[in-house]
């Protein structure tokens, strides 16, 4: 019996259990990447109450945050039902709730304080030095309180009492497509001001606008009525001038970010040409790009903000290849580097271009790595092809680039020729 034994499927049997937060993550990723609209993560404290529902196996660990079998977690992954499951079993929190109804937070507060929604449980969360912290939980799929007959109306066939969607409420306060409204807090962030501002021109001035929604405490009103009404009365302006570009370097001393003011971005389309930054800058700013870019690899630029594009970065070789002073005094220079280097720049503070790895080995049967529009591979840790790591890559290049395109260009109409032969 034992020279019998296949020895992959004892491995595989022996395989030790996962915890929470992995499993959360390969669930999360079942839904899709991106997730579908309104749909949250998964969270290690959601596997506690698929757990408690049965649908996993509690191996140890935290009762909230168990460890569970990875072969579990994936026949879950696979069921078509897993949304409707997280329904049921896990219940969401306010944040959570409202995100899913599509609702701003404050409307959905709104409806639990009008008593048409009701916790089904709560929880208390401990901050250690600052105390603890009471949350409701609401139920995704169950019983619930009626609407009152004056929003049933606008609940639609689907609100019938005792029946309906998960939280049928939401068609209360959903936004219709093509309205744009705004609170108080909003109306005085567009204008620089208080809140406490806004509510005195509402009662000096009875031009101003009218709520078109919302209660009595939080209004809501047109942002283009807003705009038009603070234009009228000077509290805002429409800017006149291009944004500057925003640039950061790696300075001998840490650092360095400088700007350039009416910037004027050209970008080449062959990977054999070189994209050009013009502007307009002080004498200081000038000598210090010049002594940044004085090497003979030039300088990496780290972050480029530039108005109408994606933050780009540039590894290597940022030269200044002209600098011209007008009549006026005034003193603009241009920045060149090879279009092929270029990317996008990470979300990190200290920036930096962001790559995709092609890597070796294909997408076999074992491989659960996603991969970008290029092909290059997200590693994920529970691959059994890649594990964490895509290594060895042939090939790296900056995401977004020149390379990248192309190479998403060409994966797309493969893809598309594939389809059509079938």
């Amino acid at each position: 019996m034992v020279e019998a034994a296949d020895p992959e499927a004892v491995r595989a049997a022996l395989r030790g259990p996962i915890g929470a937060g992995v499993a959360a993550d390969r669930l999360t990723q079942a839904l899709g990447v991106p997730l579908p609209i309104l749909r949250p993560r998964v969270t290690a404290s959601a596997v506690g109450h698929l757990v408690k529902a049965g649908l996993l196996v509690y191996l140890g660990g935290d009762t909230q945050y168990p460890d569970v079998h990875p072969d579990q977690v994936a026949a879950l992954a696979r069921r078509r039902d897993l949304p409707a499951l997280l329904d049921r079993y896990v219940l969401p929190g306010p944040d959570q709730a409202a995100r899913r109804l599509g609702v701003r937070r404050v409307d959905y507060d709104q409806v639990v304080r009008l008593g048409w929604i009701s916790p089904s449980t709560s929880v208390s969360i401990d901050y250690k030095s600052h105390g603890g912290w009471t949350t409701a939980l609401y139920s995704g799929g169950g019983s619930r309180p009626a609407p009152r007959p004056a929003a049933r109306s606008r609940l639609g066939s689907a609100a019938h009492r005792g029946r309906g969607p998960p939280l049928a409420l939401a068609g209360l306060a959903a936004v219709t497509p093509g309205r744009d409204v705004v609170l108080l807090g909003e109306v005085a962030m567009i204008a620089g001001v208080g809140r406490a501002a806004v509510v005195n021109w509402r009662r000096r001035h009875a031009d101003s606008p009218d709520p078109v929604g919302g209660t009595d405490v939080h209004p809501e009103f047109d942002r283009r009525a807003v705009a038009a009404w603070l234009l009228d009365h000077d509290e805002i302006e429409i800017p006149s001038q291009i944004p500057p570009a925003m640039m950061l370097f790696d300075g001998a001393e840490g650092p360095t970010r400088l700007r350039l003011d009416g910037p004027r971005l050209l970008l080449a389309d062959n990977a054999e040409d070189e994209d050009q930054l013009s502007g307009w800058t002080t004498d200081a700013d000038a000598d210090a790009l010049a002594e940044l870019t004085a090497g003979t690899f030039g300088a990496p630029l780290r972050r480029l903000t530039v108005p109408g594009v994606d933050s780009l970065a540039v590894p290597g070789e940022v030269r200044v290849i002209d600098r011209f002073r007008t009549g006026s005094g005034g003193l603009k220079v241009t920045l060149a580097w090879p279009a092929a280097l270029r990317g996008t720049a990470s979300d990190r503070q200290a920036g930096g271009v962001v790559r995709h790895g092609l890597a070796c080995a294909g997408s076999g049967e074992a491989c659960a790595c996603d991969r970008h529009a290029c092909g290059g591979v997200v590693p994920v840790p529970w691959c059994g092809e890649h594990r964490a790591s895509a290594e060895p890559v042939p090939e790296w290049h900056p995401r977004g680039g020149i390379r990248c395109a192309y190479l998403a260009r060409s994966r797309s109409a493969s893809a598309a020729g594939v389809a059509s032969e079938v």
